[in-house]
């Protein structure tokens, strides 16, 4: 079996020689040579370049990386997991570890990981950040907004999730083929987990430790409410895609249950006085929630019709990208 241990990179000149050296001295881990971790006879690292004005194609290189993908220009996060899932699925990976460049991750705990997906337990296994080790330096508003949208997904999802926006995970075969990525110009990490939900992929969360460098700039949180807002475009778009009926349905019937009952006051006013004027706000406040409730229960019917279509398509890729990337 083989492993590609695949590094996004964008300006990470500083970082990139320091990484791939940690990563290659974590391959002699014992992990390796034991039980189900003796199955991986094969151990590559991979980077993408994702458009860097710096030396990161040229250090990768010298570091002795085993796959290079390097383009122009700058095309953001999610484009370059697209493109490593693509570059693992040809060169015939059967997992992929992704793990940031900046090294605030240990490359020790890739094995942790896989652990899990070579028992055949799970698909794909995530770095937990906020379990029984604390991030440190992690800023708090970043702490907190992760956690709140993590649990608020996972209410909606009714799915446990303990990391929404974490990148260091571990990816069996299976969940490349069937995890699609359709956003590509920001982050991946949220619409990845949400489809592979919707997708009864089996997912799990293990708790490693990181550290947040205080001088560390962030590649992709230029601006803490530009990331809130991109993410929450990002959120609701998978989401509306993976539950539709839910997405549409829960606030259709609320909407309608809402009108009901407001008429039900309208009524009972009126038929203690018979006049309709004094209370005709409640009457147009009814017909209003009426209106609106039934229009997002149409709604959820056409976006779950679309959603049986959108399945329909996604299968005859999985079994396109199953014949082209055949081993």
């Amino acid at each position: 079996m083989k492993l590609i241990v695949n590094i996004p990179a964008y300006n990470e000149e500083a970082k990139i020689k320091e990484t791939i050296a940690k990563i290659k001295a974590s391959f002699s881990d014992d992990f390796y040579t034991k039980d189900d971790g003796k199955k991986i006879t094969e151990k590559l690292i991979q980077v993408v370049d994702d458009g860097s004005s710096d030396n990161t194609a040229k250090f990768a290189k010298e570091a002795g990386t085993d796959l290079l993908i390097s383009y122009k220009p700058n095309r953001r996060l999610a484009y370059s997991f697209k493109r490593a899932v693509e570059s693992s699925l040809e060169n015939s990976a059967d997992f992929m570890v992704n793990i940031d460049a900046d090294g605030q991750f240990n490359p020790d705990d890739i094995p942790k990981l896989l652990a899990p997906i070579l028992a055949g337990e799970c698909d794909i296994v995530i770095a937990n950040r906020f379990g029984r080790h604390e991030a440190k330096n992690m800023p708090k508003i970043k702490y907190y907004l992760n956690r709140f949208a993590a649990k608020l997904i996972g209410f909606f999802l009714n799915y446990p999730i303990d990391d929404l926006t974490c990148g260091f995970r571990a990816h069996s075969r299976e969940a490349m083929f069937r995890l699609n990525v359709t956003n590509v110009n920001f982050t991946y990490t949220q619409e990845t987990i949400i489809d592979a939900i919707g997708k009864n992929l089996k997912l799990k969360w293990i708790p490693v430790k990181v550290l947040y460098f205080n001088d560390r700039e962030s590649r992709i949180v230029k601006s803490i409410w530009k990331f809130v807002g991109n993410s929450a475009k990002i959120i609701l778009k998978a989401v509306r895609d993976v539950r539709p009926m839910k997405f549409f349905g829960v606030p259709g019937l609320f909407s309608v249950f809402l009108s009901i009952l407001i008429f039900l006051i309208f009524l009972f006013h009126y038929l203690e006085t018979f006049q309709i004027t004094t209370y005709r706000n409640y009457l147009f406040l009814s017909a209003g929630l009426l209106f609106i409730g039934s229009q997002l229960l149409i709604f959820a019917l056409i976006a779950d019709m679309i959603k049986t279509n959108r399945n329909l398509n996604e299968e005859e890729m999985y079994l396109i990208k199953k014949e082209r990337y055949k081993k």
